[in-house]
C-alpha cells in the first residue's frame, strides 16, 4: 500500500453503466457508511452554439454523501468534458441495438433532473441561491422569478425566466439522454490513509459497472501556499515544462483528454530569463507573480497554477491534471506518489534540472531518480509552517 503524505483532494472521472447514474452511486456509498444524500447544483460551463457567444454556464444535479456523522465523503457531479462514450450509445440506440431510448428533450414525471442555462455566471449564482435543487421541473425557476417580481414562462419543453425589462435570466430544460451517467467524484481534502478512502470510494463503483471514460482523467488538489515563492514556483515550471514528456510517460496520461496542455512558452521563458547568470531580470515574489499572471496561464494546462499568480484567491491549491482515470485505488496512490514526491523536490532550493537523456525511456528514469532523492514529507512541513505563518 502506498502512503501519501500531503493533504490531497481528488477529482475522479467515472461513468455510470447504461440504466444508472451518478445518483446510484451516491446511494450507494451512503448506505455503505449509514449516511445520507445531498442533492446539490453543480456549476459548470459548455461550449455555446450561438454565434459570438463562446459558452453557457449552467447549474446540473449533483449529490453530497456524507457519513453517519454527518461527515463529508465526497460529491458526485457532472463533468461536460465526458462525451465520446455517450455518443458512442446514442449512435448504438439510433441504428437499434441499444434499450436507452429516452427522447433527448423529455423531462420524467416528478423528475428533478434537468439543467438550468444563462449567459451570465452572475445571474446564475443568484438564481441558484434562490432556488432549491429539489424543486420538481415544473416548478423550476419559481423562486427565482420571485425574487426578480417576474414570472417564468413554458416554451415548448423550455422554461424561460425574463425580467421585468424582457431580458432573458435563465431557461430549465431537460438534461441532453445519459447526461445522469458521467460521474466526476470529488473528495474532501484526505490527510490520512489515502489508499483506504480511495477503495471506498472505486471499490463500489466497480460492482456497480462504472467505468473509466474515454477521456477520463484525474486532479489532485494541494495546498498551494508553499510553492508561492520565486524558487519553489519556478521549480514548478521547470518540472512540468522540462519534464513534460517524460511525466506523461511515467504516468500514463491519457492523451483523450481534452483539458490539458503544456505551460505557456513566455511563462518558461520568463523562469528561463532569470536563471541566467548575471541576468538582471531578477523578480521578487510579487513581480514574479505579476508577471507570471500576463503570460496568459491557462486553468486547464497538465498543471494548474492560475491561483498561485493570483494575489486573492477564492482558493489556494495548486492542482495536477495529468494522471490518468483509474478504477483500481492501489494503482492511482502510486502515481499520486509519484507526483507528490516531484512536487516535495520543487521545494528545494536548488534548482530543478533539466533532463539529459534524448530518448523517451532514459529520461522517464531521470525522471524516477528525481523523485526518488526527495521527501514528501518537506511537502507537509512547507504547509504547515505556512499555516502557522497566517495565524
Amino acid at each position: 500500500m502506498t502512503t501519501l503524505h500531503s493533504r490531497i483532494g481528488f477529482e475522479i472521472e467515472l461513468l455510470a453503466p447504461p440504466g444508472s447514474s451518478r445518483r446510484t452511486l451516491a446511494d450507494r456509498l451512503a448506505s455503505d457508511l449509514d449516511g445520507q444524500v445531498t442533492r446539490i447544483f453543480h456549476t459548470d460551463s459548455e461550449p455555446s452554439l450561438v454565434p459570438g457567444m463562446g459558452h453557457f454556464w449552467h447549474l446540473t444535479p449533483g449529490y453530497v454523501v456524507s457519513d453517519a456523522r454527518g461527515g463529508p465523503v465526497a460529491e458526485l457531479v457532472d463533468d461536460v468534458t465526458l462525451v465520446d462514450d455517450l455518443r458512442r450509445d446514442h449512435e448504438e440506440a439510433r441504428a437499434g441495438s441499444s434499450t436507452d431510448t429516452r427522447p433527448a428533450d423529455a423531462v420524467p414525471p416528478d423528475d428533478r433532473s434537468y439543467r438550468v442555462l444563462s449567459d451570465d455566471p452572475r445571474l446564475l449564482r443568484l438564481v441558484a441561491r434562490h432556488s432549491s435543487p429539489d424543486t420538481p421541473f415544473d416548478r423550476a425557476l419559481d423562486d427565482a422569478a420571485t425574487l426578480f417580481g417576474s414570472t417564468v414562462e413554458t416554451v415548448g419543453a423550455v422554461r424561460r425566466l425574463r425580467d421585468g425589462a424582457g431580458s432573458s435570466i435563465a431557461l430549465a430544460s431537460a438534461l441532453a439522454a445519459g447526461r445522469e451517467r458521467p460521474c466526476e467524484i470529488v473528495t474532501p481534502p484526505l490527510v490520512a490513509d489515502h489508499e483506504a478512502a480511495l477503495e471506498r470510494l472505486l471499490g463500489p463503483a466497480r460492482e456497480l459497472g462504472f467505468t473509466v471514460p474515454v477521456e477520463a482523467a484525474v486532479h489532485l488538489h494541494l495546498d498551494g501556499a508553499p510553492f508561492r515563492s520565486v524558487a519553489a514556483f519556478s521549480n514548478l515550471v521547470r518540472l512540468f515544462s522540462w519534464w513534460h514528456e517524460p511525466l506523461r510517460a511515467a504516468l500514463g496520461t491519457n492523451p483523450a483528454c481534452p483539458r490539458r496542455a503544456p505551460l505557456p512558452s513566455a511563462l518558461v521563458e520568463l523562469v528561463a530569463r532569470a536563471d541566467q547568470p548575471g541576468s538582471a531580470t531578477t523578480l521578487d515574489w510579487s513581480q514574479l507573480q505579476s508577471a507570471a499572471a500576463g503570460t496568459g496561464l491557462p486553468q486547464y494546462a497538465d498543471v494548474n497554477l492560475t491561483a498561485l499568480v493570483t494575489a486573492r484567491p477564492v482558493r489556494d491549491p495548486g492542482e495536477a491534471r495529468i494522471l490518468p482515470g483509474p478504477l483500481d485505488a492501489a494503482a492511482l496512490a502510486r502515481r499520486t506518489g509519484l507526483v507528490e514526491r516531484l512536487l516535495a523536490r520543487c521545494l528545494e532550493a536548488e534548482p530543478v534540472p533539466r533532463p539529459t537523456s534524448t530518448d523517451a525511456r532514459g529520461a522517464a528514469a531521470e525522471l524516477l531518480d528525481l523523485a526518488r532523492t526527495a521527501d514528501p514529507a518537506g511537502l507537509v512541513l512547507s504547509a504547515e509552517a505556512t499555516a502557522r505563518g497566517r495565524r
